[in-house]
């Protein structure tokens, strides 16, 4: 699924389910907040539950995102296809 990268108007999307048994909860929250601030690119997380900035930790927890979610990352900016690649990948590897 992370090869799927749609452009839309709002910027690059790409569909990413959790796989983690405890879903996102605050360390890996915390690890994406702090990846996501080293991009220039806007980074947002949507679920069934909202959207939240993903630079930001409780706005991550906010999601409630349970194994088997399925997280749209979006980017918006001059680095969007990396923040988007990066982000996605976390999220996909998430294993605790």
């Amino acid at each position: 699924m992370l090869d799927v990268i749609e452009e839309t108007n709002e910027g690059l999307r790409m569909v990413v389910p959790v796989r983690s048994p405890l879903g996102i909860h605050a360390r890996p929250a915390a690890a994406l907040a702090r990846e996501a601030q080293t991009f220039e690119a806007a980074v947002f997380l949507e679920t069934e539950h909202g959207r939240a900035d993903a630079k930001s930790m409780l706005d991550i927890l906010s999601l409630a995102a349970s194994t088997g979610t399925l997280v749209t990352v979006v980017a918006q900016g001059n680095d969007a296809s990396s923040a988007l690649h990066k982000i996605g990948g976390m999220i996909a590897g998430i294993e605790e």
